[in-house]
């Protein structure tokens, strides 16, 4: 199981993650604004749009602002002209990272990336350097507690699920991304309330980090997110669950 799921599941127990409501807004509005231009203000047929605007609504963004978005997105309104760019990189002990970013600045943005990574002993990479590690899923995550392994593993498969794994934190169901929307409805109407559900990019293999190493590199992560052009990232790393829980 990836490291990096855990690692996001503590801070949201948490509430660190996407704490401060600015920073959670300003990341949705460029999602709204990009998905928008590159498919149309129509959510209905924008997938993409559809499922920032859900997200939007969920964080109790107001209704006006989310219009603007659009709008702005579409060109019926004046706006930022925003680039989406993927950074790649590591991190402490060779942990490797890909760092999605929408930014109205390449050369600001990469030049506080690169301080970032090499401040928490990282460094950014070539394009290409590390994505062959990782392969777009979906990924849905349940608590162990909701329903035993079997229930789930039932109903997602059903669905058309590629595969389930697990340990005592957190039970992961990795789908085609194609076929996340009908295999969390499944999931959903089996019963089995779920914890989070989105399209990722998921490892095909870990490194396990332990120490310094992997004390440094979760407040690269920290670092990282905090970044007001950083829309997600991605890792491979494993570390304990007991030293995440205290950096976390």
């Amino acid at each position: 199981m990836s490291g990096h799921s855990k690692w996001s599941s503590i801070k949201r127990k948490k509430g660190k993650l996407d704490a401060q409501r600015g920073r959670v807004f300003t990341r949705l509005i460029k999602e709204i604004t990009v998905a928008a231009r590159l498919g149309g203000g129509d959510e209905n047929a924008n997938p993409r749009l559809r499922k920032a605007i859900a997200e939007a609504k969920a964080n109790n963004m107001p209704a006006a602002n989310i219009e603007r978005a659009i709008k702005r997105g579409t060109g019926e309104l004046p706006g930022v002209n925003y680039e989406e760019v993927i950074y790649e990189g590591y991190g402490p002990g060779g942990a490797a990272l890909m760092v999605e970013v929408v930014t109205d600045n390449k050369n600001r943005t990469v030049a506080d990336l690169r301080h970032i990574f090499s401040k928490y002993g990282g460094n950014l990479a070539a394009s290409g350097s590390v994505a062959w590690i990782f392969e777009k899923k979906g990924v849905i995550e349940i608590r162990p507690d909701v329903a035993s392994e079997d229930e789930i593993m039932l109903a997602a498969i059903d669905a058309g699920a590629e595969d389930i794994k697990s340990d005592e934190e957190l039970i992961e169901v990795l789908t085609a991304p194609e076929d996340l929307d009908s295999t969390k409805q499944a999931l959903t109407d089996a019963g089995i309330e779920i914890e989070s559900a989105q399209i990722t990019m998921y490892p095909k293999n870990t490194v396990k980090i332990e120490g310094k190493q992997a004390e440094q590199l979760l407040k690269l992560m920290d670092a990282l997110e905090e970044h007001e052009d950083v829309q997600n990232i991605y890792s491979n790393f494993d570390i304990d669950v007991k030293l995440m829980e205290e950096v976390g």
